[in-house]
């Protein structure tokens, strides 16, 4: 394939997704502006005490959807289709699995789960609710979030944008019926989260109903190997999801001892913002990952190389204008979401926003550079990237930056842990290459292609 037929397909595929997961990220987004104006600070404060929970489900359906439909696109490109349909039945299994977790931990765990996350008794009932209601919806968000990455890899991203956009722009529009003319409240807003998904389904259903489809459930005689494909491919997604729950969780604590539920409120601005920075980010990575499984199993180098360096030079380019727009708008960014008009709020959110948000580029980094590791199935580098982010390196930092500098330190804990884990992944990658058998030869791949250096 052509530099300009390869760019045209890249700027096809990522286009479409960064829209769709920007999309899926605006859920979120509708519901902290509508609970901030119909619910003011305290409505906020338990919107952010519970986002966690979100962040956990969409983790696990992006885990089951990234690395099996990562692996369909490898076996689908050597012409593997029995394999292929094993892996959409196992994803599909282990959604039902977690399904039934999530299920009961709404019916019976919900108010304890609450508890755990710190709220208080002022915003105790409204997060409660959030999250129940959440958990209650986990089957929709797993298979919403399953089929949409097996049609996206099935050469139907357009599809699968449609149905993004779709539920979220209904999402957007029931959050103001159930909030004000509706008058219900914090349930109205998660009810409408809830039902995003379930009209996304619908909207692909035309795809995933079709018997033309490249992906069929199959009755395997052995699902334990898939599985274990499925969740270490697909671990990387959800430690990236859930590393943004830890980090919420973490500095909802200590925000809480530093400035109470107006701190927490001001950080629900800015958590609230960053679902939807990352997950642009995001929509680069799982918009390149379909073309990289399929350089990959062609063994064509040189697309991989290429498709790899067109995503990072557009995460680049992103993150100049993301970070340009919000440290220029600061202001009314804080004040959007300010119903109340508290000033300590306000000044909080800037200052956070101007600060937390010097990341973005190296967020961006560790995304699609995880990202590439799985699709190319090594999972390993991509766990450890995952992992310094959401687990091993941020909390100390936020302990250790907060006690130094209070409300500045949380805030920088972020960029200082996603900096460090960039020069980890940058290390990572530039010792993969060092180890890489050269496969794909210029006659192996079309004659064409040139040998290209490392992105």
């Amino acid at each position: 394939m052509s530099k300009t037929a390869s760019l045209l397909e890249f700027s096809k595929y990522t286009s479409l997704s960064v829209l769709g997961m920007a999309a899926i990220s605006g859920y979120i987004l509708a519901d902290t502006f509508f609970i901030a104006r119909g619910l003011g600070a305290d409505g906020l404060a338990a919107l952010n005490l519970a986002m966690p929970t979100y962040n956990f489900i969409h983790g696990v359906g992006l885990m089951l959807g990234m690395g099996a439909a990562t692996r369909f696109s490898v076996c689908k490109s050597r012409g593997e289709g029995r394999q292929a349909d094993v892996m959409f039945t196992a994803a599909l299994c282990l959604g039902a699995g977690f399904a039934l977790l999530f299920l009961a931990l709404g019916l019976f765990f919900s108010r304890p789960l609450t508890a755990l996350l710190g709220a208080d008794r002022t915003i105790f009932e409204m997060s409660n609710t959030y999250l129940k209601v959440l958990l209650l919806f986990s089957p929709a968000f797993l298979l919403n979030d399953i089929l949409l990455c097996f049609i996206r890899n099935d050469g139907n991203p357009r599809l699968s944008m449609v149905a993004t956009v779709t539920g979220s722009l209904a999402n957007v529009v029931l959050d103001y019926i159930f909030i004000f003319p509706c008058g219900m409240g914090i349930f109205g807003a998660v009810f409408a989260t809830g039902l995003a998904p379930v009209i996304g389904i619908a909207v692909m259903a035309p795809h995933w109903l079709s018997r033309s489809k490249g992906f069929h459930l199959t009755a395997p005689e052995r699902l334990g190997g898939p599985f274990r494909m499925t969740l270490s491919l697909g671990f990387p997604s959800l430690l990236g999801q859930v590393s943004s729950g830890i980090v919420t969780i973490v500095l909802n604590i200590l925000i809480l001892g530093l400035m109470g539920n107006t701190g927490v409120a001001a950080y629900g601005v800015i958590a609230n913002l960053s679902l939807v920075v990352v997950a642009i980010y995001t929509g680069i990575a799982q918009g390149v990952q379909p073309l990289l499984s399929r350089a990959h199993g062609l063994r064509d180098r040189a697309a991989l190389l290429r498709y790899l360096r067109y995503a990072l030079v557009t995460m680049l380019a992103l993150s100049a204008l993301m970070y340009a727009g919000i440290f220029c708008f600061a202001g009314p960014i804080a004040a959007l979401f300010n119903s109340d008009g508290s000033p300590q709020l306000q000044q909080i959110a800037v200052t956070g926003l101007k600060i937390y948000f010097t990341s973005v580029a190296f967020v961006g980094y560790n995304t699609v550079i995880s990202t590439y590791f799985t699709s190319v199935e090594r999972p390993l580098p991509a766990h450890v990237i995952s992992l310094l982010r959401g687990l091993v390196l941020i909390i100390p930092a936020a302990v250790a930056l907060s006690a130094l500098w209070g409300m500045t330190g949380v805030w920088l804990s972020f960029p200082a842990t996603e900096l460090a884990v960039a020069g980890v992944g940058a290390g990572l990658y530039l010792r993969s290459r060092k180890s890489e058998p050269v496969r794909g030869s210029a006659e192996e791949n079309g004659g064409d292609q040139q040998k290209e250096e490392v992105p």
